[in-house]
């Protein structure tokens, strides 16, 4: 079975009440259109996974990232293939999250991740960081 490489960007930033909130977007194309992902593309010939997804993030997004601290590789098997996904924390340097590839997006905090219809390999990043994310007082 082929394998895809891709990289993962769980965007996060801090509500004025204190608690995370994640960058959650809806695919526009594709077989999986309209399912709820994390961010992110293959990576390419020579680069990092950290530097793919700082492009990534800039050619869907239009925005620059800060990839920080690595938090899983999912692996998972959909019917057609294999897909290895490295899962970084990300924070926004400068931009305005503007939609180019996307349907639709939403900031979700800790209560509210279960909310989206979540691509099958994005499920477990979603309860993974779950955890590390401030919940509700």
């Amino acid at each position: 079975m082929k394998t895809i490489r891709v990289v993962a960007a769980v965007i996060k930033a801090v509500k004025e009440d204190g608690r995370t909130m994640i960058f959650a977007t809806q695919r526009g194309y594709g077989e999986f259109k309209g399912g709820w992902e994390f961010p992110g593309g293959k990576i390419e010939a020579g680069e990092t996974p950290q530097e793919a997804l700082k492009r990534e993030i800039m050619e869907e997004l239009d925005t620059e990232v800060a990839v920080g601290e690595w938090i899983e590789t999912v692996e998972y098997d959909y019917p057609g293939f294999h897909l290895s996904m490295d899962c970084f924390w990300c924070e926004i340097v400068k931009g305005d999250l503007v939609l180019k590839e996307h349907e639709a997006a939403r900031w979700l905090t800790r209560e509210e991740l279960a909310d989206v219809e979540w691509l099958p390999a994005d499920v477990a990043v979603a309860k993974e960081i779950a955890g590390d994310m401030t919940p509700a007082e």
